[in-house]
C-alpha cells in the first residue's frame, strides 16, 4: 500500500521528464506520496513508471487499486488531438528483482484505466478534487513476485494511491476443528478443499473427517465432517476438557461427562470409566455406564410337587436381585442314602424341563427319576456377577411312584342340573388310595376354567351345573406318594329345562326386547338431531402469529444441532445449501435425513421465510406427506430436518426409468399423491403448488406431498378462498379461476391434481409443451384440455377431464379420487372405459375370459407370449391360479427382460385376477 510509506517510493520513471514523485495530502489530510504527469502540449507521449519489485508469497490471484485523478481535456486551451484522459496498467512476473531497466516488451498489459471523474482548473482552486478508484485483477500467477507499470500515453494525471492486495480465508475453529489461513484459489469460481485439524484432545468423528472449502471471496463454506471430544473429555466451546473427579465419559460419541453410576467411584480428572466399591462387581459385558452389582440372594419359598416318578419345584424369585435384571436360575440334583454323604450326581439318566441351567421361569420339572429313592435338589440364583451362587436347598425323601390312571369311567346318572359319576380302581394303586379328585369344566368355555370335586370312594356327584350344557370331566387318585395323572376326558351333555318355563322365559325376553327397541328408535332419532360430532384437526396459519418463533417451537422439534450429521451437498435452495445427512436421537437409531440451510448473512424476514414452511410441516402427519424431523433455531446455521426421500423429485424420477413401470404401479403412485392431498384438504390446507416437481419418491416408490412455500389456509366454509394481492403463479399447473382471479380452494388443488396425473403417465412430460403461459390461458379459456399421454387407459383420462372441469363446483373432491383410484386398483379393467359409461363393472366384452382356459399354455398362446412356455413351466407354474399370484419381480425372475413383454403379461395377470374374484370368488389378492 503506498500510503503506508511517507519517503520517497523511489520507483522507475522513464524517460526522467516523464512520471514525477511529489509529496501530497490525501482526503483525510494526511502526508502522501504521489506520481503525476502532465505532458499533454506534446503528441506521441508514452511515459512509463514502474513500482519496486512485489513479493507475492502463495497468492495466486492478486486485486489492484488505484486511485488517481484526472484533467478534463476540454479544460485544456489549445491541446486538442494531443490530450488523452486514460492510462495503461501493466505487469510482469519476475522470479527476483530485475535490476532498474525497463523493457516494455516484457509487460503484459492488464487493462486501459479510465475516469468516471475528471477535474478542471477551477475544481483544482477550490480543492475539490474528483478521486477515482478503480480496482483490476491479475492471475494466476506462477513466479515469486511481479512488478507493475503505468503507460502515461498524454494525460495530465496524479497516481494517489497504489495498493496491492489478496484474499485469503482466516483460521477458525469449526466442530472442534482448526482450518487455517487460507488463501483463496487461483479462478473466481474456485473453491479450495481444506482438511481441519482437531482441538487437543479431540479425535475425527468415525469415516468423517473434518473439511471446509475457502471460497473465491475468503468466505468459508458449510463445514462437512466434525471432530469429537475424546474419551474422557467432553466440549466446552471450542475446546475439549477433561471431566472433573466423580465424572467419567465412557465413549467419544458420548456429549456429556456422566457422574459415577451407583457403587462406582474414580478420584481422577479425564476418566473413561469408574471403579467399583469394595464388594461390587461389573460383567465383562457391561458398559461403563451400569452401576457395579453383586450376586443375588437366594431364591425364596420352594415348594414340590411329586407325580409318580417326577418332582416339580416352584419358588420366588431372590429378595435382592443385586442391582441386576439378568437373574437366571439352576438346579441341582443329588441322589441320597440315608445319612447326607452318601449323595451323588443324578446322572444324565434324569431329565429337566424346560432346562437344568438358564432358566429364565421359577420352575422345573425333574424326570425320569427312581422309585423308592432319596433324592436332594438346591435350586441357585445367578446374574452377571456371580462368583459365588446363594442357595436354598430342599431334601426330598422317598420318592415313590403315584397310583396309574382312572380309566373306566361311567355316567350312572344324567339331570338337569347333575351327574352321578362311578369308576374303577386304577389298576396300579402303587400305594393305600386315600381319594380322588373329578375335574371337570365347560367344553366351549374358551379360557377352560375348571372345579373340582374330591371323594374318598370311587363315585360322585356334580351338582350345580348348566342345563343342555357339554361338560368335560377327568378323574385322579391320590395316595402317600402323590397324585396320580388325569385318566381320558368323558364329554357329558345335561339335560334340557323344561318346554313351558323357556317359552315363558322368551316371550317375556321377546316383550321386553321390543320395549327397548321403539324406545331407543325414538331417543335415538331425538339425539341425532341434537348432537353435533366434532370436525378433524385444522391447520392454523404461522403467519397469524405476531412472534413467527413462537409458531415454529409449537409446531416443530428443536433438535439439537450436534444429533446431525451432514454428510454431502446435494442441491442448492432459495435460502441456502440443501444437504444429505443422518439424524441420531438419543435412544434412538439413525436415520436418513434431508437438512435446509439457511446461508449465511440472513435478514429476519429471511429467517422468518424459511422457518415458516417448517412451522406448517410440522402440523402434518400423513404417510403420503413429508415428515417434519424438527428444526435447529438455536445455533448457526439454522437448519430444517425433514425425512431424506432417496428418489427425488417425481417429474425426474419418472423421466429416468421411462417406460418401466405397469399402469397399476402408476395409478398406486397417483393413489398416494391423492390420499396426502385428501388429508391436506380435510385439514382446511390449499397446497396452490401441486405439481410433479413438488412431489417425492422414496425407495419405495411412495409418494409424498411436499414444498409448502406458495400454500395458504382457508375457512370452514367450503365457499371461502384465499385471494392474494400478486405474485407468480405456476400456470400450466393452475386452475383457470386462481390465475384469473387468484383464488385459491381445495378445487383449484383438484385442477392441478388432473395434471400431475397427466405428468404420470406421460412420465415427466411437459404440460402443453412448448405452448407460451399466455397460449396456455387462452386454450383453456377457449375450452381445450390436454389430451391423453401415450398408452394412458380411458379411465384415467377421463378422471383428469373430471379434474378440469370449468365450473369448480363439478370437480370431484379428493376423497372421491381416491375412491375411484381404489376401484381401479382393485379392478383392473375398470381403467379401460371410463366411469360412469362402463356397461360391467368389471369386465370389458372385449377382453377374453381368462377362466376359461384349461392351461397355462393356452393362456400364453391366447396373448401370443408363448415362446415363454417353458419359462413357466420350469419355475412350477403349472396352474392358471398359481399364475394369477404372479407379481412382476416374478415375471422378471423367469428371464423375460423385454419390458414391452413384462408389461402386457402383467396387464393379462391384472385382468385374470379381476375375472376370477368377479366369477369364482377365488380370495385371490389383488
Amino acid at each position: 500500500d503506498s500510503k503506508a510509506q511517507q519517503t520517497d517510493l523511489e520507483w522507475i520513471s522513464y524517460p526522467p521528464n516523464g512520471w514525477e514523485e511529489i509529496s501530497g495530502l490525501d482526503e483525510n489530510y494526511t502526508p502522501i506520496r504521489t506520481y503525476q504527469v502532465c505532458q499533454v502540449m506534446e503528441p506521441n507521449q508514452n511515459n512509463w513508471l514502474r513500482t519496486n519489485w512485489i513479493e507475492k508469497g502463495n497468492a495466486q490471484r492478486i486485486f489492484v487499486e488505484l486511485k488517481f485523478t484526472l484533467r478534463d481535456c476540454n479544460s485544456l486551451p489549445g491541446v486538442v488531438g494531443t490530450c488523452k484522459e486514460t492510462f495503461n496498467l501493466y505487469y510482469q512476473e519476475t522470479d527476483s528483482e530485475v535490476g532498474r531497466s525497463l523493457r516494455e516488451n516484457q509487460y503484459v498489459k492488464i487493462d486501459t484505466i479510465a475516469a468516471d471523474e475528471s477535474f478542471t482548473q477551477g475544481d483544482l482552486g477550490e480543492r475539490k478534487m474528483k478521486l477515482n478508484t478503480e480496482v483490476r485483477i491479475i492471475g494466476p500467477l506462477t513466479r515469486r513476485g511481479f512488478y507493475l507499470a503505468f503507460q502515461d500515453v498524454g494525460a495530465c494525471i496524479a497516481l494517489v494511491s497504489v495498493k496491492v492486495y489478496y484474499k485469503k480465508c482466516w483460521s477458525i475453529i469449526e466442530n472442534l476443528a482448526t482450518f487455517p489461513d487460507t488463501v483463496t484459489g487461483s479462478e473466481f469460481s474456485s473453491l479450495v478443499e481444506v482438511e481441519g485439524v482437531c482441538v487437543n484432545d479431540a479425535e475425527e468423528e468415525a469415516d468423517n473427517s473434518p473439511k471446509m472449502h475457502c471460497s473465491a471471496e475468503g468466505e468459508w463454506l458449510v463445514p462437512i465432517g466434525k471432530c469429537i471430544c475424546k474419551a474422557g473429555f467432553h466440549q466446552k466451546g471450542d475446546a475439549c476438557e477433561p471431566c472433573g473427579r466423580g465424572f467419567y465419559k465412557s465413549s467419544s460419541q458420548d456429549l456429556q461427562c456422566s457422574r459415577c453410576p451407583a457403587h462406582s467411584f474414580n478420584d481422577r480428572e479425564g476418566s473413561w470409566r469408574c471403579d467399583c466399591e469394595d464388594g461390587y462387581y461389573r460383567a465383562l459385558s457391561d458398559p461403563a455406564s451400569v452401576a457395579c452389582t453383586r450376586p443375588p440372594s437366594a431364591p425364596q419359598n420352594l415348594v414340590y410337587n411329586i407325580n409318580q416318578t417326577t418332582v416339580s419345584l416352584e419358588w420366588s424369585p431372590p429378595a435382592d436381585t443385586g442391582g441386576r435384571n439378568d437373574v437366571t436360575y439352576r438346579v441341582v440334583c443329588r441322589r441320597c442314602g440315608w445319612e447326607p454323604e452318601e449323595c451323588v450326581p443324578c446322572g444324565l439318566n434324569v431329565g429337566y424341563s424346560p432346562a437344568q441351567s438358564g432358566l429364565v421361569d421359577t420352575y422345573v420339572s425333574i424326570v425320569d427319576l427312581l422309585a423308592h429313592a432319596n433324592y436332594t435338589f438346591e435350586v441357585e440364583a445367578v446374574n452377571g456377577v456371580s462368583d459365588l451362587s446363594r442357595t436354598q436347598r430342599l431334601f426330598l425323601v422317598a420318592v415313590n411312584v403315584t397310583p396309574s390312571q382312572v380309566s373306566e369311567v361311567i355316567k350312572e346318572k344324567v339331570q338337569q342340573r347333575s351327574i352321578q359319576l362311578s369308576w374303577q380302581e386304577p389298576r396300579q394303586p402303587n400305594g393305600v388310595i386315600t381319594e380322588y379328585e373329578i375335574k371337570y369344566y365347560e367344553k366351549d368355555q374358551k379360557d377352560r376354567v375348571y372345579s373340582t370335586v374330591r371323594s374318598k370312594s370311587t363315585s360322585a356327584t356334580v351338582n350345580n351345573l348348566k342345563p343342555s350344557t357339554a361338560y368335560v370331566f377327568q378323574i385322579r387318585a391320590f395316595t402317600e406318594a402323590g397324585y396320580g395323572t388325569y385318566g381320558p376326558r368323558l364329554e357329558i351333555t345335561t339335560k334340557e329345562e323344561a318346554t313351558g318355563s323357556i317359552q315363558t322365559v322368551v316371550a317375556v325376553a321377546g316383550t321386553i326386547i321390543l320395549v327397548f327397541m321403539v324406545f331407543g328408535f325414538i331417543i335415538g332419532r331425538r339425539y341425532a338431531l341434537a348432537v353435533k360430532f366434532p370436525g378433524t384437526k385444522t391447520y392454523i396459519d404461522p403467519e397469524t402469529y405476531e412472534d413467527p418463533n413462537r409458531a415454529v417451537h409449537q409446531f416443530a422439534k428443536e433438535l439439537d444441532a450436534s444429533c446431525i450429521k451432514i454428510e454431502r451437498v446435494i442441491g442448492a435452495g432459495e435460502f441456502g445449501e440443501v444437504c444429505s445427512g443422518r439424524l441420531k436421537l438419543p435412544g434412538k437409531r439413525d436415520v436418513s435425513v434431508a437438512i435446509k440451510t439457511l446461508k449465511v448473512g440472513y435478514t429476519e424476514k429471511q429467517r422468518r421465510d424459511f422457518l415458516c414452511e417448517a412451522s406448517i410441516m410440522g402440523q402434518f402427519d400423513h404417510p403420503n406427506v413429508v415428515h417434519l424431523e424438527g428444526v435447529v433455531t438455536r445455533g448457526k446455521p439454522v437448519m430444517i430436518v425433514i425425512e431424506y426421500m432417496e428418489n427425488g423429485s417425481l417429474d425426474g424420477f419418472l423421466r429416468k426409468h421411462d417406460g418401466q413401470f405397469t399402469v397399476i404401479q402408476l395409478v398406486g403412485m397417483l393413489r398416494g399423491i391423492a390420499a396426502g392431498m385428501r388429508y391436506l384438504s380435510d385439514m382446511g390446507y390449499v397446497h396452490r403448488d401441486l405439481a410433479a416437481r413438488n412431489i417425492l419418491v422414496n425407495s419405495n416408490l411412495v409418494c409424498k406431498v411436499s414444498d409448502f412455500g406458495l400454500s395458504r389456509v382457508i375457512d370452514d366454509d367450503p365457499e371461502a378462498v384465499y385471494t392474494t394481492t400478486g405474485g407468480k403463479i405456476p400456470v400450466r399447473w393452475t386452475a383457470p379461476e386462481a390465475i384469473q382471479y387468484r383464488k385459491f380452494t381445495s378445487a383449484s388443488d383438484v385442477w392441478s391434481y388432473g395434471i400431475v396425473m397427466w405428468e404420470v403417465m406421460s412420465y415427466g412430460e411437459r404440460p402443453y409443451w412448448d405452448m407460451s403461459n399466455q397460449d396456455v390461458i387462452k386454450a383453456i379459456d377457449e375450452g381445450y384440455r390436454l389430451p391423453a399421454p401415450m398408452d394412458c387407459p380411458p379411465g384415467l383420462h377421463q378422471l383428469m377431464l373430471d379434474c378440469w372441469q370449468k365450473d369448480r363446483a363439478e370437480r370431484p373432491k379428493f376423497d372421491q379420487i381416491v375412491g375411484i383410484l381404489d376401484k381401479m386398483i382393485r379392478n383392473p379393467n375398470t381403467l379401460k372405459t371410463p366411469l360412469g359409461t362402463c356397461t360391467s363393472p368389471l369386465l370389458d366384452q372385449s377382453t377374453p375370459d381368462f377362466t376359461a382356459f384349461r392351461s397355462v399354455g393356452e393362456w400364453l398362446e391366447a396373448i401370443k407370449m408363448e415362446r415363454y412356455r417353458d419359462n413357466f413351466t420350469a419355475a412350477g407354474y403349472s396352474s392358471l391360479e398359481s399364475v394369477a399370484r404372479m407379481s412382476i419381480e416374478d415375471v422378471m425372475s423367469l428371464g423375460i427382460t423385454l419390458v414391452g413383454h413384462q408389461k402386457k403379461i402383467m396387464s393379462s395377470i391384472q385382468t385374470m385376477r379381476a375375472q376370477m374374484l368377479h366369477l369364482h370368488g377365488t380370495g385371490i389378492q389383488v
